[in-house]
């Protein structure tokens, strides 16, 4: 897929991994649009791209739609979206006070990442399903979150674990879906990156987080993420799987 002159859609795009995708996109001549919270950088993010902002949570599934909808409007189309919105809880299956693990705060972690995740995919590859498709027969790419915790979750990340892992797994089967459309879906599992929570933690904190990565045995970086979702834009035989980018580290129990 060519970048100069298409259309993205950045989910989460206000910050972090999300931002630096979307700002390798716009450097290379597309046309982006961040969606994330109202509370974000977003509208400042978007200026700086030259996109636009449109405010929305991923929780409120009806209003997505509206709100993907409207930005593909206004760019004319869409051949990309990417998708890192999401979040976790650290919560035992049963707790040291002998308490099990609250059922409503797993199913929101589900609702957040997973039937987020895949509300989004069903209502960008309707868009993308409208493009006419270019000299391969492509017509969009879709990229989502997942986290090597999908594959050794350590423990309290029960609920993160099972979201991750459906993101992980959906990603094969909504490629073989999307494959007559010319629409390619894959997955990016990071390790630890520098976003969020972890971007401010003193040195010797993450040193000790990442200790048991093969190389560099430091946090990711934004724009590492970005790398590889690019990659994976521009190469049409990348489709249907999780990549795993994290350094070579296996998260240990605990």
């Amino acid at each position: 897929m060519e970048i100069k002159g298409n259309n993205a859609i950045f989910v989460g795009g206000a910050s972090g991994m999300c931002r630096a995708t979307a700002t390798k996109f716009a450097a290379a001549g597309g046309n982006v649009a961040i969606l994330d919270l109202e509370s974000s950088d977003g509208e400042s993010v978007a200026k700086e791209l030259g996109g636009k902002f449109y405010p929305c949570n991923v929780l409120d599934h009806e209003g997505i739609e509206g709100v993907i909808g409207a930005a593909v409007a206004d760019l004319g189309s869409v051949q990309f979206m990417v998708n890192t919105a999401g979040g976790g809880a650290a919560v035992k299956t049963v707790g040291r006070d002998g308490k099990a693990h609250p059922l409503d705060v797993f199913q929101k972690v589900i609702d957040l990442n997973l039937i987020a995740s895949f509300n989004i995919n069903r209502i960008a590859a309707e868009h993308m399903a409208k493009n006419d498709p270019n000299e391969v027969g492509e017509r969009g790419v879709m990229i989502n979150t997942a986290s090597i915790a999908a594959f050794e979750g350590q423990i309290g990340q029960v609920a993160y674990t099972a979201a991750k892992g459906g993101i992980a797994a959906m990603t094969l089967t909504m490629a073989r879906d999307l494959g007559s459309l010319g629409i390619r879906c894959m997955t990016i599992a990071p390790s630890l990156f520098a976003t969020g929570l972890t971007a401010g933690i003193p040195d010797e904190a993450a040193n000790n987080m990442v200790k048991d990565a093969a190389f560099p045995r430091r946090l990711g970086e934004p724009h590492e993420f970005a790398t590889m979702a690019i990659a994976i834009y521009e190469c049409a035989m990348m489709n249907g799987t999780t990549l795993r980018v994290d350094g070579g580290q296996r998260f240990a129990p605990r």
